[in-house]
């Protein structure tokens, strides 16, 4: 199966055309190494997928005909990244969502910045 079908299948992106994009934007390695979305995996092979700030590493243990339910997942793959990468994507991700609930939308504008220089 296709690298980019086969990491939509196993629900690491939620599109297909999302998954497309990342294996040509190198946030997909197979075995290591970058690969582009028609690469052939086959089963026993190491799939990473990029998630800022960390490599997610996973280990294909099956092919499946076609998109996975998420109970069904443990069937075709093993997720081998480590302990410390998750708790500190995790962690990032929490940030994210609590600014997200402060109103915090990324870059400060150029208004914003300069009523922060105001209080410094």
């Amino acid at each position: 199966m296709r690298i980019d079908k086969l990491i939509w299948a196993l629900r690491l992106y939620k599109t297909r055309s999302l998954a497309s994009k990342a294996c040509a934007n190198e946030q997909v390695k197979l075995n290591g190494n970058f690969v582009k979305s028609a690469k052939l995996v086959q089963p026993g092979d190491e799939i990473s997928v990029k998630v800022i700030p960390i490599w997610r590493s996973f280990k294909v243990l099956e092919i499946p005909k076609s998109r996975v339910g998420a109970k069904l997942l443990p069937v075709y793959r093993i997720e081998t990244t480590t302990p410390t990468d998750l708790t500190q994507l995790e962690q990032i991700q929490q940030i994210n969502r609590s600014n997200k609930k402060l109103g915090i939308k990324g870059r400060p504008t150029k208004k914003v910045r300069r009523d922060l220089d105001k209080l410094n």
